[in-house]
């Protein structure tokens, strides 16, 4: 079964009327790990077993680019769900699990820019309660006038995130070093909540996923005995394995 955000993907996709075409490159990718066939990284895909949940409230184009990494977040954490944004409405079911007394939900977004009064620096267990992390998978610019424009987040906690590094995102340009792609914020927050293993894994996913994009981009081989993919099998349970 497909997870959130290909299920996200398949739908914008279906309103199209052209192609979607990646930027600088027109070779066939695979469909489920969104690289080109000669380094597909299915073979290393991990699954972690999780408290916390991720809804992603993605921007139109996110879920068509192949360097998303929202779409990471979906292969790792089980109970990730993701929701397309619109300025006018929101969506029925994105509302329904906000409401949802399972869940508590936190917006990720930078307290400089909040109420003092909604920001939270830790997450708080709740009895009878799983942490939700509502990430705003967009551009920084894009981000912003999401969470300005979006009055059904109002009443939610802030969590302020406090990074230590810098971003090792190398898909695309930041105008900000310390600005972190969606994946490394997703990992900060399973690490906030106690959760160091998935957050691990999916880092050291995003890695292993870098490393194919980036080689497959420059016709590079793989080397698939190098510390990257050593850390992600060691972590993810995996044996070795081969492209394609």
């Amino acid at each position: 079964m497909k997870h959130a955000v290909a299920r996200l993907r398949d739908a914008r996709m279906a309103r199209r009327q052209e192609p979607f075409i990646a930027r600088g490159s027109r070779a066939p990718r695979c469909p489920q790990c969104r690289v080109i066939f000669s380094h597909c990284l299915c073979a290393l895909h991990p699954h972690v077993a999780t408290q916390a949940g991720m809804c992603l409230i993605m921007c139109d184009t996110e879920p068509l680019k192949p360097s998303n990494t929202g779409w990471l977040i979906a292969d790792v954490v089980q109970d990730t769900f993701a929701y397309a944004w619109a300025r006018t409405e929101a969506d029925p079911d994105l509302l329904r699990l906000l409401a949802d007394p399972q869940w508590q939900p936190y917006v990720v977004f930078p307290g400089e820019f909040v109420a003092p009064e909604r920001v939270v620096a830790e997450v708080q267990p709740m009895p009878g309660k799983r942490p939700l992390f509502i990430l705003l998978d967009a551009t920084w610019p894009e981000a912003r006038k999401m969470f300005r424009k979006s009055p059904y987040l109002d009443k939610l906690p802030v969590l302020s995130l406090q990074p230590d590094q810098l971003s090792r995102y190398r898909l695309r340009r930041s105008t900000r070093e310390d600005h972190l792609c969606t994946s490394e914020v997703a990992a900060l927050c399973l690490g906030l909540a106690g959760e160091p293993h998935a957050a691990d894994t999916l880092e050291a996913y995003l890695d292993v996923f870098t490393d194919y994009y980036l080689k497959a981009k420059q016709a590079l081989p793989l080397d698939l005995e190098d510390a990257l993919h050593q850390r992600l099998r060691s972590l993810a349970g995996l044996g070795a394995a081969a492209p394609g």
